[in-house]
């Protein structure tokens, strides 16, 4: 069984979304299991562990009794403006959390699945990051989030670390619900005109945690095609790059494209010191994804093709 911490946010909800739709029994907790309470944690994990002799339930309330075997920890401060006003608890959350949910996943004898940011490089780079490069955050959210995975990796062995970039979907708050929000409000948005990334579905990414898990139930070998995916850090994102202006375009493009707004918005292109919001991200937050595209065998979509079936098919104005 899966433990879906942050089971309420933008990807916790889509990956309770796809457990549910392949009968994967998971449960979820949210902001009533406090991460920053080491024995909320304990107290959850006892209560629906089967070897504890209890049982788990589903968002749908079946019970599903099995043990927990995996531990995924969607939850974190991402207000990223409020983090430098309130660095000490964005460090309780980021990092002090993140240390707690991977004790408590180690004492049940779990694996863990941490989401982390490309917001731990400091955005200075000309080529992709790897997951070796050198990690200068200068925002209160990166460090933090940096301090959380170091914490992780010093407390266990059996984790993923997973690092994404320019993350959107229907909830939560990311760049495209913000930009479709402000383009039905107003006549102009500003947009920053020299930040560069990948911006990535929340669904393509959900999708590959989920794999990461399915293919380390399914393994049968400690090593060859029929093993698991390798303990450690990885970086995910879809393919291909764009600056957050031409990202811009091409969401106005799709939501007028399948009828999701009914009148065009002009953006204003600025750089990202004018940009209040934009300020603490890095300007260059491009990933190298090749070890996880290697070691997962799957084909990732582009960027593009990601965002359009996205706008086609996910997207859900009133749900804004």
């Amino acid at each position: 069984m899966i433990w879906l911490i942050g089971c309420n946010g933008m990807l916790g909800s889509e990956l309770g979304r796809i457990f549910t739709q392949k009968n994967i029994p998971w449960v979820g907790s949210d902001r009533e299991v406090d991460i920053t309470d080491p024995d909320a944690l304990e107290s959850f994990a006892q209560s629906h562990d089967q070897s504890a002799n209890r049982t788990g339930y589903t968002t749908s309330k079946k019970i599903v009794p099995g043990k927990i075997t995996c531990v995924i920890n969607c939850a974190a401060y991402t207000d990223m403006m409020l983090a430098e006003e309130n660095p000490e608890e964005a460090d309780r959350v980021n990092n002090e959390g993140a240390l707690n949910v991977a004790r408590t996943t180690r004492k049940i004898g779990a694996k863990l699945i941490h989401i982390s940011t490309s917001c731990i490089y400091d955005g200075r780079a000309s080529n992709p990051y790897g997951e070796e490069s050198p990690k200068l955050p200068f925002s209160v959210y990166g460090k933090t989030k940096l301090d959380g995975e170091n914490a992780i990796q010093k407390e266990m062995t059996q984790y993923y670390i997973l690092r994404t970039s320019w993350l959107y979907g229907s909830s939560g708050n990311n760049f495209v619900k913000s930009l479709l929000q402000g383009a039905m409000s107003k006549d102009s948005v500003q947009v920053a005109n020299d930040m560069v990334g990948t911006p990535t579905s929340v669904e393509d990414f959900a999708s590959v945690i989920v794999k990461i898990i399915e293919t380390s139930q399914n393994a049968t070998s400690l090593f060859g095609k029929n093993s698991a995916i390798p303990y450690g850090l990885y970086n995910y994102a879809s393919q291909g790059m764009t600056t957050k202006f031409e990202f811009a375009k091409k969401v106005m493009e799709f939501a007028q494209k399948y009828r999701k707004i009914s009148s065009p918005c002009r953006f204003d292109p600025l750089p990202s010191s004018d940009i209040p919001s934009e300020r603490l991200f890095p300007r260059y937050a491009v990933l190298d994804c090749g070890k996880i595209y290697s070691a997962l065998k799957m084909k990732v979509p582009a960027w593009d093709v990601g965002l359009e079936r996205f706008i086609k098919n996910g997207l859900q104005l009133n749900s804004f």
